[in-house]
């Protein structure tokens, strides 16, 4: 009786040249065929879509009824190749298993791989539609960052304790005019009395086939409002006025700012308000000029471009000053009445908060804080500016940032490590520097995964409430509006000196779905873990008590959202 090890490899290059190795490496080529395999390939992998065939077949077949004990006495050698063999089989197979790439293997896995639901809490098999009638459960994850968190508190606790809300140095008039020479040559310290709006007659020395817009950066750099400004052009020469053979256009800044936050519904309220008769925006919803588009900031990753001049914004409210030209030449004092009574506005969400450029073009101060605001500059030109912020809770903001602008791979937990990876940035930079100077630090807040420090709203107001007055502000709750939108939108008609509107009007205005709301997909992914919330409370929670107390309304507070 008599043993036959039959180790048959084939290799199947580009060609379909088959070659049949034997145990001892060498090739078979005086051998008749293997009986045990019968030029049949037993197992197939398949590598980055490419047949591989690095173990078609490894089978001991004993013949007769000798004894197993008689392999034992092979060779050490061959017993080794073969016992080798099996490792690089099982090595192969288990890291292409858990690399993922297990559908290119044609062999059954004893695992069950199912999609990953966008949705945290949907099983197997569930609708991501579904998820509503789902309670979220938790996840495995989940359970480990409740583990995590005395650690997370302890950074907490660590910034809390660094916490210090100290008054600004206001810059002088003269180092402002020193850093914007042109902006204060064009804008005047003074307005038409007759506008409700500040506006004013500057020359035009253009002829009437120049374009006025030829060189405007916004649409320069913006396919989308091109033909807004192509309307304005055709309309610009009959807005001109004439005297004594020269032409003067009007020019216009915002009566009012809406400044801020991001994801708190400003883009509803701007919506809203637009519908009113007496309010028109700028021809871009958020032209972002005084925070960014001045500095030649479109994306700060992208770096800087040229800086866009002040004409450039101004030519933004052209729209709205051709009405409030035609008031003022009207004849009839009903017309003049009607649009002198224009207000305009502007509504870049960032204007409260994003001061990154400082850095880039004002010398640095010795203790990291910038020495110029967006803020200082809007009141050397208009110090009756009125100003409307619209709040949410913090935690939620950042939720809601982070479904808005994260591009890929978004879920519950990856939200909670980022916030994580923030809270460790921000701790570091507390460590060594003020509150002001970690919150306007520009390469901290390209650094942190989130934008923890936009939720950070006492910080930012305290530092505007420097330059303006508290009655100067309208600060709203984005849960009040979304609960009772007729007297939030009241509330700002009041604060802006609105006339009333027709019962058809204020229907159309409050009855009109929410602008902006959460994406069908991001919904869809569920709430952020409750162990993020916590920790997210835990860190907006001093914030949120100093701004209470600023605004004296504990509503600010957050503590029942």
């Amino acid at each position: 009786m008599r043993h036959c090890i039959n180790c048959c490899i084939q290799l199947l290059p580009n060609n379909e040249r088959k070659q049949q190795v034997g145990c001892g490496g060498g090739p078979l080529h005086s051998h008749p065929e293997c009986p045990a395999c019968k030029g049949e390939n037993k197992i197939v992998l398949r590598v980055d879509g490419k047949q591989m065939n690095l173990l078609a077949v490894l089978e001991v077949r004993a013949e007769g009824n000798e004894s197993w004990g008689r392999f034992l006495r092979f060779k050490k050698g061959k017993r080794c190749s073969l016992v080798f063999g099996l490792m690089i089989m099982t090595l192969v197979m288990a890291s292409y298993i858990l690399s993922g790439a297990h559908q290119e293997l044609l062999i059954s896995s004893p695992f069950h791989y199912g999609a990953f639901p966008s949705n945290p809490s949907l099983m197997d098999g569930e609708n991501p539609s579904d998820g509503k009638e789902h309670h979220h459960q938790p996840s495995v994850n989940n359970i480990s960052y409740v583990k995590d968190y005395p650690s997370i508190k302890l950074i907490i606790n660590s910034i809390t304790a660094r916490i210090e809300f100290t008054t600004r140095q206001l810059p002088d008039i003269e180092d402002l005019k020193k850093q914007e020479l042109h902006m204060f040559s064009v804008i005047p310290n003074k307005f038409l009395p007759n506008s409700k709006s500040p506006c004013w007659y500057e020359e035009f020395t253009g002829r009437n086939t120049t374009d006025p817009y030829l060189t405007n950066s916004y649409v320069l750099y913006s396919k989308r409002f091109r033909s807004t400004f192509d309307a304005l052009r055709k309309a610009f020469w009959g807005h001109l006025s004439h005297a004594s053979g020269k032409h003067f256009r009007l020019r216009c800044l915002p009566r009012f700012y809406i400044i801020g936050q991001p994801k708190c519904g400003t883009t509803d309220l701007y919506d809203r308000l637009r519908l009113h008769p007496e309010v028109k925006f700028s021809a871009i919803k958020e032209p972002h000029w005084w925070t960014r588009k001045r500095f030649g900031i479109v994306r700060l990753r992208d770096g800087l471009r040229d800086r866009y001049p002040v004409e450039d914004y101004l030519d933004l409210f052209d729209l709205a000053a051709h009405q409030i030209h035609q008031g003022l030449q009207a004849s009839s004092a009903k017309e003049q009445s009607r649009m002198t009574r224009i207000i305009i506005g502007e509504a870049s969400a960032s204007t409260m908060w994003d001061n990154n450029a400082w850095t880039f073009f004002y010398d640095n101060s010795t203790d990291g804080e910038p020495p110029f605001l967006t803020q200082d500059f809007i009141h050397a030109f208009q110090p009756d500016a009125k100003l409307i912020v619209m709040l949410r809770d913090p935690v939620e903001r950042l939720y809601s940032d982070y479904l808005y602008f994260a591009s890929s791979n978004k879920s519950a937990d990856d939200f909670h490590e980022k916030v994580t990876e923030a809270l460790q940035l921000f701790e570091n930079c507390m460590l060594d520097y003020s509150l002001r100077a970690c919150v306007y630090n520009n390469t901290l807040n390209n650094a942190m995964p989130v934008r923890l420090q936009v939720g950070l709203y006492a910080v930012y107001l305290l530092d505007w409430l420097t330059v303006f007055n508290k009655d100067q502000f309208l600060i709203l709750r984005l849960e009040d509006h979304a609960s009772n939108v007729k007297y939030t939108m009241h509330r700002v008609f009041q604060f802006l000196n609105l006339g009333p509107l027709g019962e058809k009007q204020e229907t159309l205005m409050t009855k009109s779905p929410a602008s902006n709301a959460r994406r069908p997909e991001d919904r869809n992914l569920g709430p952020m873990w409750p162990v993020t919330q916590r920790i997210l409370q835990d860190f907006y929670g001093p914030f949120n008590t100093r701004l209470a107390q600023v605004l004296a309304d504990e509503a600010f507070a957050w503590r029942k959202t």
